[in-house]
Protein backbone atom coordinates (compact mmCIF):
# COMPACT_ATOMS: atom_id res chain seq x y z
CA UNK A 1 0.00 0.00 0.00
CA UNK A 2 1.17 3.52 -0.78
CA UNK A 3 0.48 6.50 1.41
CA UNK A 4 0.86 10.16 0.49
CA UNK A 5 0.87 12.69 3.30
CA UNK A 6 -0.05 16.36 2.79
CA UNK A 7 2.47 18.94 3.94
CA UNK A 8 2.72 22.73 3.67
CA UNK A 9 5.82 24.18 2.01
CA UNK A 10 7.63 26.59 4.32
CA UNK A 11 10.81 27.10 2.29
CA UNK A 12 12.18 26.15 -1.12
CA UNK A 13 15.76 25.93 -2.37
CA UNK A 14 15.44 26.24 -6.15
CA UNK A 15 19.11 25.34 -6.66
CA UNK A 16 18.50 21.82 -5.32
CA UNK A 17 14.72 21.55 -5.99
CA UNK A 18 14.27 20.80 -2.30
CA UNK A 19 11.57 22.15 -0.01
CA UNK A 20 11.12 22.12 3.73
CA UNK A 21 7.58 21.07 4.57
CA UNK A 22 5.54 21.10 7.74
CA UNK A 23 3.21 18.23 8.63
CA UNK A 24 1.52 18.84 11.97
CA UNK A 25 4.61 20.54 13.40
CA UNK A 26 7.08 17.97 12.05
CA UNK A 27 9.41 19.43 9.44
CA UNK A 28 11.08 17.47 6.69
CA UNK A 29 13.07 18.18 3.55
CA UNK A 30 11.57 16.73 0.38
CA UNK A 31 12.32 16.88 -3.32
CA UNK A 32 10.00 19.10 -5.33
CA UNK A 33 11.58 18.34 -8.67
CA UNK A 34 8.39 16.59 -9.87
CA UNK A 35 6.22 19.67 -9.15
CA UNK A 36 8.77 22.52 -9.10
CA UNK A 37 6.99 24.61 -11.74
CA UNK A 38 3.66 24.37 -9.88
CA UNK A 39 4.49 25.11 -6.23
CA UNK A 40 5.70 27.88 -3.96
CA UNK A 41 6.03 28.74 -0.29
CA UNK A 42 2.67 28.29 1.44
CA UNK A 43 1.38 25.69 -1.01
CA UNK A 44 0.29 22.23 0.07
CA UNK A 45 1.75 19.13 -1.55
CA UNK A 46 1.23 15.39 -1.24
CA UNK A 47 4.51 13.74 -0.20
CA UNK A 48 5.41 10.13 -0.86
CA UNK A 49 8.81 8.58 -0.01
CA UNK A 50 10.55 11.96 0.11
CA UNK A 51 9.06 13.42 -3.09
CA UNK A 52 6.30 15.98 -3.48
CA UNK A 53 4.14 14.26 -6.10
CA UNK A 54 1.17 16.64 -6.42
CA UNK A 55 -0.06 20.05 -5.36
CA UNK A 56 -3.35 20.07 -3.43
CA UNK A 57 -5.52 22.83 -2.07
CA UNK A 58 -5.57 23.54 1.65
CA UNK A 59 -9.10 22.19 2.17
CA UNK A 60 -8.18 18.83 0.62
CA UNK A 61 -4.97 18.68 2.66
CA UNK A 62 -6.87 19.35 5.89
CA UNK A 63 -9.52 16.71 5.07
CA UNK A 64 -6.81 14.15 4.39
CA UNK A 65 -4.93 14.95 7.60
CA UNK A 66 -8.20 14.67 9.57
CA UNK A 67 -8.93 11.26 8.04
CA UNK A 68 -5.41 10.05 8.80
CA UNK A 69 -5.76 11.27 12.39
CA UNK A 70 -9.09 9.48 12.76
CA UNK A 71 -7.57 6.26 11.41
CA UNK A 72 -4.68 6.49 13.85
CA UNK A 73 -7.04 7.20 16.75
CA UNK A 74 -9.20 4.20 15.82
CA UNK A 75 -6.17 1.92 15.97
CA UNK A 76 -5.05 3.01 19.45
CA UNK A 77 -6.21 0.87 22.38
CA UNK A 78 -7.03 3.36 25.12
CA UNK A 79 -8.17 0.70 27.62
Amino acid sequence: MCLGIPGRIIDIDPATATARIDVGGARRDVSVMLVADEVGVGDWVVVHVGFAIAKVDEAEAERTLDLLGDALDAGIDRG
